[in-house]
């Protein structure tokens, strides 16, 4: 078997105009269709990302919304604490008044029967005494 070869044309000739465009039409296509893919790949894997971070941040608006309703109902209940415990020092400030206003009014006693004391002994060292009625009266 005999080997034969096909002479292979020098090309001494430089590309033509249209090929020179058509080269660099077709190089420019294959770039631009790299990074597309490449890009597009990126944007796409973001974009899922991004529905999987809505749904998450939608569960986490839904609880924070849920413990919010709780956070008020609990300070409903402290709020609650709290106006019973104002109401108690307001009632024994009351009472306070109240003892007070009676401290005074027994003081008052105090002082009118110290009075009628006195009155009663100068009465008697007068030679009077008083009858039930109230009247003085001599003694005898």
């Amino acid at each position: 078997m005999s080997s034969t070869s096909l002479p292979i044309q020098p090309t001494s000739a430089s590309p033509t105009p249209q090929q020179t465009a058509e080269a660099r039409a077709a190089f420019t296509a294959s770039l631009l269709s790299a990074g597309t893919s490449t890009v597009q790949s990126d944007l796409q894997t973001r974009a899922a990302d991004l529905h999987a971070n809505t749904a998450a941040i939608d569960k986490q608006e839904q609880e924070l919304l849920k413990q919010t309703k709780n956070l008020g109902k609990e300070s409903d209940k402290w709020q609650k604490v709290v106006d019973d415990g104002v109401r108690g020092v307001k009632e024994t400030g009351d009472v306070q008044n109240w003892a007070e206003m009676l401290e005074r009014d027994l003081c008052v006693l105090e002082d009118t029967m110290a009075m009628v004391d006195e009155d009663e002994r100068g009465a008697m060292a007068n030679g009077q005494r008083r009858q039930s009625s109230g009247q003085r009266v001599p003694t005898s």
